[in-house]
Formats: C-alpha cells, sequence, structure tokens
C-alpha cells in the first residue's frame, strides 16, 4: 500500500509489527509515493473510512494519473511493478482521448522540467498502440 504517514518511524515500525502478524511481505507499506508528491496535492476522503486517530485520503483521479505517469513504471522481469494497466484505466475513465491531453493533465500537477522523458514516450506509445 501506497501512503504518506507520519510520525514516519513509528508508524513503519507498526507496519513492520502488522506485517509479521498478517504474513505480509516486509514492504507492503511503501511510502515511496512521497517522492510525487505536487505542489497541488488534491485529496477526496468521499467514501472511506474515518477513524478518530487517522485521517484515510486518496488523490483525486486526474492527481492519481499524473503521479502514475510521473512513476512510468513499466514492469519487468525482476518484479518491478507496472503502472501500465493504471494509466490506461485512468485515463479512459477520464475521457482523455489523445496523449496531449494526458500529459497537458501531468503538466497541471508537475512543472515541465521535472516530467522525464519516459514519461512521454510512454503516454505517446501507449496512443500509438491503441491501448488507450
Amino acid at each position: 500500500m501506497d501512503a504518506i504517514f507520519q510520525p514516519t518511524q513509528l508508524v513503519r515500525e507498526l507496519g513492520k509489527r502488522i506485517a509479521e502478524e498478517h504474513q505480509l511481505p516486509p514492504d507492503w507499506l511503501n511510502d515511496g509515493v512521497k517522492g510525487y508528491v505536487s505542489d497541488r496535492h488534491e485529496t477526496t476522503a468521499a467514501g472511506l473510512p474515518q477513524f478518530p486517530h487517522l485521517q484515510v485520503s486518496m488523490p483525486v483521479p486526474e492527481y492519481l494519473l499524473a503521479m502514475k505517469c510521473m512513476a512510468a513504471r513499466i514492469g519487468g522481469t525482476t518484479g518491478e511493478q507496472s503502472d501500465v494497466p493504471d494509466i490506461v484505466f485512468l485515463t479512459r475513465h477520464l475521457g482523455l482521448k489523445t496523449a496531449r491531453q494526458v500529459l497537458d493533465l501531468v503538466g497541471l500537477y508537475y512543472p515541465a522540467n521535472r516530467i522525464p522523458i519516459r514519461t512521454q514516450y510512454l503516454i505517446e506509445g501507449l496512443f500509438e498502440e491503441g491501448r488507450v
């Protein structure tokens, strides 16, 4: 599960305990997503459970698509996850019809000089291959 949490060290320790108790992989709780947080951090809590000492929210679909495009993981033989299925799903869900529309959306969340060229190539390739 991708998450941003505080206090970081305490939550990591609790995450390890939960992993041991429930036979989860040690890295089940991942805060690597913090590298993709945008200044335009748009989230929603709609439909999510709420607790007295825990705020649960998620990115709005547009922001999630932008984050997935920034990560641009294509998967591989080393067990790396792929963002491609999520990018395809979110692009369709949002009704985006061209690579330019997707890249413009990414540009709403991240400065152009921060968007990796692999993101552009991935998005253009998905449209050229007819996957979106």
